[in-house]
């Protein structure tokens, strides 16, 4: 599998990682104030899984123009 194939790969798991990410805050929202503790730690999933989603898709954009 070349370089190209993987990171396409890997971005679709990364996509849905973010995906699940977005819909377990918006699910920890509809629930608030319940869980309001967990607010942090849900938003920081959410945070991480979109900015690695983010620099994979660079990572692959950079290789597209080489």
């Amino acid at each position: 599998m070349s370089d190209r194939e993987g990171l396409k790969a890997e971005l679709k798991i990364l996509s849905a990682r973010a995906t699940q990410a977005k819909m377990d805050l918006h699910d920890l929202s509809e629930e608030l104030p319940v869980n309001w503790p967990s607010i942090m730690s849900v938003a920081r999933k959410a945070h991480d899984a979109f900015a690695e989603l983010d620099r994979k898709r660079r990572e692959l954009k950079q290789l597209e123009k080489s």
